[in-house]
């Protein structure tokens, strides 16, 4: 089992908040498609032949593609890899390139899944974040889709950002709710170092992020959720019982995975690698038929660090047997020492073998995580 992400580096215009590898020009479009193509051919034996289920069409905003170059793409990939006979496939959308005729092509072109960034459903809060849709775009792109029979949709939220009340907050959430679509991702707003929201907040022109306001959105957001029957399965992640992202769940479950195009991460088990994050570089690279990427070869520690950070996020939790059989029983009675701290505190909780997050707990996963890795010593 194993998938494949394709990474499509073009926006329309620059989030505030965004520092994802993309450009806002169109220039060189065709030849990067064309590159990718040649990528696709080049690693088509990076997942030796495992069944890929799962084709994520991500950047950028992939839906500035048409439905011909999807189409194309995909048929490379069915192509030279061995593509299960219903995949799942979802793109990356924004609501302003969703319209009537553009969504029954893709729905034509092979995509079954679509991930729509609404972000809000208020026009202040989209101009604050620079998006390039209205929150009426928003509302008729989802609609839509569920009317020419996309059915499985995920929307993204963001909440803990100045212009967020409370109020508009739990309107965001009861929309969504209201529009019945399976699955919802949501993330705090989070300054990083090199986009303009940073720039803003250091001269003084935003307000910085308010962590008790972010914590008690993301409260709410919980609540609200499984009182509608979603169930939290990660972190930023809720969905009606069984619809989780097939393809982001592998991600966290250790499955091999494979990106293309520039900035694209690959996972095999014992290895990262990651392409280049320049556009220039990446199609220069491809056309002398080399992958510009740099790779990481994982230790034992890595793998156990990994797997308690990824593991921790999701209901399913660390299992303590598998710690027990790939990395030993000190290893697995080191961790419940260093657990015990946090299982005090009702942050951590410990059953059946499984350690989990508590509710309070998933207000800290990072940190909670960061204390029970392992360094190369501990082997």
């Amino acid at each position: 089992m194993a998938g494949i992400y394709i990474h499509i580096p073009f926006c329309k215009q620059a989030c505030h908040y965004c520092d994802f590898h993309f450009i806002t020009s169109l220039k060189r479009k065709t030849e990067l498609l064309d590159s990718v193509r040649k990528e696709i051919s080049l690693q088509k034996n990076y997942l030796q032949n495992q069944t890929v289920e799962t084709i994520y069409f991500g950047g950028g905003t992939p839906s500035l593609l048409s439905a011909d170059e999807i189409k194309s793409l995909l048929s490379d990939i069915y192509s030279a890899f061995n593509v299960s006979g219903n995949p799942e496939a979802t793109l990356e959308a924004n609501p302003d390139d969703l319209n009537a005729v553009k969504l029954k092509e893709l729905h034509n072109a092979g995509i079954n899944r679509l991930s729509i960034g609404v972000q809000s459903f208020f026009d202040e809060d989209l101009v604050w974040m620079n998006r390039a849709h209205k929150a009426q775009e928003a509302e008729a792109s989802i609609k839509r889709a569920q009317d020419i029979g996309i059915e499985n949709i995920s929307v993204d939220l963001i909440y803990g950002f100045p212009l967020l009340s409370d109020e508009k907050w739990q309107h965001n959430v009861q929309k969504l709710i209201n529009f019945e679509v399976p699955h919802i991702s949501s993330y705090s707003m989070t300054v990083e170092a090199r986009t303009a929201l940073a720039n803003f907040i250091r001269k003084k022109q935003q307000k910085a992020m308010d962590d008790a306001q972010s914590a008690q959105q993301f409260s709410y957001l919980i609540d609200a959720l499984k009182q509608a029957g979603f169930e939290h399965y990660e972190i930023s992640n809720f969905a009606k019982p069984e619809r989780y992202s097939q393809h982001n769940t592998n991600y966290w479950l250790g499955v091999h995975y494979l990106g293309l195009g520039p900035s694209a991460h690959s996972f095999n088990g014992t290895s990262r690698q990651w392409n280049v994050a320049n556009n220039a570089q990446y199609l220069s690279a491809i056309a002398e038929n080399k992958i510009p990427f740099e790779l990481e070869l994982l230790s034992k520690a890595d793998v156990f660090n990994e797997y308690v950070m990824t593991s921790l996020r999701t209901q399913w939790g660390l299992d303590l047997q598998k710690i027990t059989t790939d990395f030993g029983k000190a290893t697995k009675d080191n961790l419940l020492a260093v657990a015990d701290e946090y299982r005090q505190k009702n942050w951590l909780l410990i059953d059946e073998d499984k350690v989990k997050l508590s509710a309070e707990g998933k207000l800290y996963a990072d940190l909670i995580a960061s204390e029970l890795f392992i360094t190369e010593d501990g082997f």
